[in-house]
């Protein structure tokens, strides 16, 4: 007897459309995360902070740091195993929803991040979060219909 696999479906032209505009998206977080690592105050000043945000954001633990770069690297790294289509997209953008809700949470209830981010950091906060959930939604909804094998 012998066994046959089925072969993986069509890729949709929508795989696409989200895989390509996934990784300028996506690429902006590493671009960030990068920058801040290599550029510190500097990039963070000609980004707009405060002193006030500098010592918030120094003070930040490692995990915190950790997180970020698990949240931003692991997006970028999502996109490309779309693209690829890859089954390892799936939980590689779970991971870095994951990471991204651990900082979140750091930032809105375990510190006083809140204070520091205003109004612009919480519409920052939900407009990178509805893209994390879009990101996870679409390679589970690939998954399933078996573009992603």
């Amino acid at each position: 007897m012998t066994e046959t696999s089925a072969a993986p479906a069509r890729t949709p032209w929508h795989l696409w459309v989200v895989g390509v505009l996934s990784v300028p998206w996506n690429g902006f977080g590493a671009y960030d995360y990068a920058m801040t690592q290599i550029g510190g105050e500097a990039y963070l000043r000609a980004a707009g902070m405060t002193d006030a945000q500098l010592g918030y954001f120094n003070a930040m633990p490692a995990w915190i740091t950790a997180a970020w770069a698990i949240g931003t690297w692991g997006a970028l790294a999502g996109s490309a195993l779309l693209l690829l289509r890859s089954k390892w997209a799936l939980p590689v953008f779970v991971a870095s929803l994951a990471a991204f809700l651990a900082s979140s949470v750091y930032t809105f209830a375990w510190s006083n991040g809140a204070e520091f981010a205003g109004e612009q950091g919480w519409i920052m906060y939900g407009v990178i979060l509805a893209g994390c959930l879009f990101f996870v939604w679409y390679a589970w909804a690939m998954r399933k219909s078996g573009v992603l094998p």
